[in-house]
């Protein structure tokens, strides 16, 4: 295969777009629970944003009245939305960060459908029946989401001009970021914050739908990362 050719998108799942949902969440600066849930099997691809305000066009210096949110992809066959709640709320203490910089750093929940508004209420509510207390996060509908600049996505693995390099060898494109939207990115940037090793990620490529030469390619680019 050459080596300048592009590889497809390694989905972990391509046959059933039925079972591809989205989540959409706030807990704090968006750039670790992007690596922490870009580590998880059955996450297809994540992206940091900006939702649940009104201002128009919001960017990182104008930010407005939303909220810094990450937003994935996932497939329902391998991780629920429940299992992602569930993360969502172990990994934030909500009181912590609300009022913190106003609403740039919210808890904030949003559902994407009447099936995602009953697990959160469920999930709500049997924490209470454990003693836990209810959250103070805000769960909201969605509403839109606007995709946060280049430089925020997939921060932590480009701290790290290696991975960088083998991940544009793989993907080369005229906009330099094609990548950062990759299944493959996602766990990288797990690795780089400590949240996955390649140990694990190897043992998750075998599952991944890819031709044979693809995978030899793939694996062989991942090993050459100098972290």
């Amino acid at each position: 295969m050459p080596d300048n050719k592009p590889l497809t998108l390694p989905m972990r799942s391509h046959g059933d777009a039925g079972r591809l949902h989205t989540a959409t969440f706030g807990m704090g600066c968006f750039w670790s629970p992007e690596a922490l849930f870009g580590a998880l099997p059955g996450v297809v691809r994540i992206r940091v944003g900006y939702a649940g305000g009104s201002s128009p066009s919001p960017t990182y210096r104008e930010l407005g009245n939303h909220t810094e949110t990450v937003q994935l992809l996932f497939d329902k066959a391998l991780i629920t939305f429940e299992d992602i709640i569930r993360t969502f709320w172990s990994n934030h203490t909500p009181l912590n960060i609300n009022g913190y910089k106003g609403r740039q750093y919210q808890s904030l929940l949003f559902y994407h459908d009447a099936d995602q508004k009953a697990s959160i209420d469920a999930e709500l509510e049997q924490r209470e029946k454990a003693g836990l207390g209810r959250p103070d996060t805000e769960v909201a509908p969605f509403a839109g989401f606007y995709l946060a600049e280049d430089r925020h996505q997939k921060y932590y693995v480009k701290r790290f001009s290696s991975a960088v390099s083998e991940m544009e060898s793989l993907y080369p494109s005229e906009n330099t970021e094609a990548w950062t939207g990759t299944t493959i990115a996602a766990r990288l940037n797990g690795i780089a914050k400590g949240y996955l090793n390649m140990g694990q990620l190897r043992s998750e490529l075998e599952s991944w739908e890819l031709e044979d030469e693809e995978r030899v390619r793939l694996v062989t680019k991942l090993f050459q990362i100098r972290w």
